[in-house]
């Protein structure tokens, strides 16, 4: 039969804001579903449950306010929110209260330092005083809050005072700043504020160190640790965020489609074909929203930090599968050309690692079959474990569970880390491949007594090649996406200290002063290059994430500059 595309919900796609540079060039049509020409697979397949766990939909009960009081908007999300809590997961409904002050206060932190760092083109000046940072608009407004810590992780920000009214709601906060395309974020902010209080909320108490790759990832509750929609996941129902979200720690059961006429790269595994038609692992969320196709019953997954990129049950491959829903800030489908390229681009950089002797591995492309349709393909690598040797006590953690190891609370550990991360990413830049090394896609083997031997990256969707780097070491680039080759110094750089030294580095330092002590001491010992030396004495490019997500226009990144923490500041670190 041939197959239409479904619109998901209000919210779960659509919108103007740019799409990950990764995966997503250009957001879905609305109404369209599926895009690229009429749908390609064909499906005979009877309809299978979508998960392990099956989340529903229930209306929400009336909110349970004073119907006096004008309630804000963001309080009507975390109402909807424990309304829909109340019915599908009644225990959780007094935690998920508990949650919320702690959750507002993460989210309101994360925006104060986008308010603080980011060139927002409505902010004229900054000025400090004491312990207070003072912002003036370009209208005469003024907004007061604390001095902000740009790699500062725990939350500080209770409140801030736009005037004389104080606001402890960050979504609140946008709507009252009244700047373009800042109700369409407010409302990612207000629906993020308790999804983040959701996850904080579904923790178990006293558990056990994880003893999986897996597990560690789902111990990463908060998300991104420096953007404002941390937790953001609309369209998402509240059952479907307890039967999906990694932090939830359940298993999902993955739809397998079976698509004619596919592209497929590298080597697709036996089990997924239907005879001459290869079977694509689907998201239960992306059938039942988006695809809305028979599946067959797939295989059990455990759901990973990126939420749709599952580890296969019994130590298998990860699985990337399309997920057509807006996460954190960008619709996270997979194009049909990172399919065509993902196998080859996998061999290339494995190569120039190779090349290097950069202490970090490449999970490999296993491989990829696409449908023809961003809304439909997934990609197979293999899983970081293998990297490590169990047999030693060696285990493989990702770098944004790192804090919650204890490790980098030593400064002799975290300098060591540190270290070990300057020589890979900056001999691999040296070479011609700027990694995009942020906490997800960089991970660490650390040894039975806790000591980092070296890294893993996964996912090489967003790397920056320079043709003239490779050519001086007798390199050559295969075909890549036009957007992933660049000779310029400044892209390159930023592609790796913006990830690496403002992302991974930064939040698992937690603070300025200790990333400071860290990048110290690891760049002594580093080899002196260009690279290095721009590193130690220019300002920090750091994703301005919240200009990006008030600017749906313009695609590509966008840059704040932060204080170099290898830089003087004299007392302090904010503006």
């Amino acid at each position: 039969m041939s197959v239409e595309g479904r619109r998901p919900r209000s919210g779960a796609r659509g919108g103007s804001s740019p799409p990950s540079d990764a995966d997503a060039r250009g957001d879905p049509s609305p109404g369209s579903g599926v895009r690229g020409g009429p749908p390609r697979w064909r499906s005979t397949a009877t309809l299978a449950p979508p998960a392990v766990v099956s989340p529903t939909t229930v209306p929400s009960p009336l909110p349970r306010r004073n119907p006096t009081v004008p309630p804000s908007p963001c309080a009507v999300a975390e109402e909807q929110l424990a309304g829909e809590l109340d019915s599908v997961r009644p225990a959780l409904s007094a935690p998920y209260a508990t949650a919320l002050p702690g959750a507002r206060s993460a989210v309101l932190s994360r925006l104060w330092r986008a308010l603080a760092h980011e060139p927002l083109p409505w902010i004229a000046r900054r000025e400090t005083s004491g312990g207070e940072l003072t912002l003036h608009l370009t209208d005469g407004r003024r907004l007061h809050g604390p001095r902000a810590d740009p790699y500062a992780t725990a939350a500080y920000v209770d409140e801030v005072r736009l005037g004389t009214r104080a606001y402890d709601r960050a979504g609140d906060l946008m709507r009252a700043l009244g700047v373009p395309h800042g109700t369409e974020f407010a409302g990612e902010l207000d629906h993020g504020t308790a999804s983040l209080a959701l996850s904080r909320a579904d923790q178990p108490q006293d558990a056990a160190e994880p003893v999986t790759d897996w597990a560690w990832e789902q111990r990463v509750v908060d998300g991104h640790p420096y953007h404002p929609n941390c937790r953001s996941r609309q369209g998402f129902s509240v059952a479907e965020q307890l039967a999906y979200g990694p932090e939830h720690r359940q298993v999902v059961r993955l739809g397998l489609v079976p698509v004619e006429d596919a592209l497929v790269r590298g080597d697709w595994p036996a089990w997924l074909w239907d005879g001459g038609r290869p079977l694509i692992p689907v998201h239960p969320w992306q059938r039942a929203h988006v695809l809305g196709v028979p599946a067959s019953e797939g295989p059990a997954a455990h759901p990973l930090m990126s939420l749709r990129t599952l580890a296969l049950a019994a130590d298998g491959p990860h699985v990337k599968t399309a997920l057509s829903a807006r996460l954190t800030s960008s619709v996270r489908n997979i194009s049909v050309r990172s399919v065509e390229t993902s196998r080859t681009v996998s061999d290339f950089v494995q190569s120039v690692v190779t090349r290097t002797g950069a202490p970090l591995y490449v999970t490999r492309t296993l491989g990829a079959v696409s449908a023809h349709s961003p809304d439909l393909g997934a990609v197979l690598r293999e899983s970081p474990a293998v990297h490590a040797d169990p047999a030693a006590g060696e285990r493989v953690v990702p770098v944004a569970a790192l804090p919650l190891t204890g490790l980098p609370s030593s400064p002799e550990w975290l300098a060591g880390f540190a270290r070990l991360a300057l020589t890979a990413g900056l001999g691999l830049l040296e070479a011609g491949v700027a990694l995009e090394a942020h906490g997800q896609n960089l991970l660490v083997v650390l040894s039975s007594t806790g000591a980092p031997r070296r890294l893993v990256y996964r996912d090489l969707a967003d790397i920056r090649v320079s043709p003239a780097r490779l050519a001086r070491h007798g390199l050559r680039a295969p075909e890549l996406a036009a957007r992933m080759v660049t000779d310029d110094e400044t892209t390159l750089r930023r592609k790796l200290f913006g990830s690496l030294v403002a992302g991974a580095l930064a939040a698992t330092a937690g603070s300025a002063p200790a990333l400071r002590a860290a990048l110290e001491a690891a760049v002594r010992d580093l080899p002196h290059g260009p690279d290095l030396a721009a590193l130690c004495r220019e300002s920090l490019p750091a994703k301005a994430l919240t200009l990006m997500r008030l600017t749906p226009r313009r695609s590509g990144d966008l840059w704040a500059r932060l204080p170099n923490p290898l830089v003087p500041q004299g007392d302090s670190y904010a503006p």
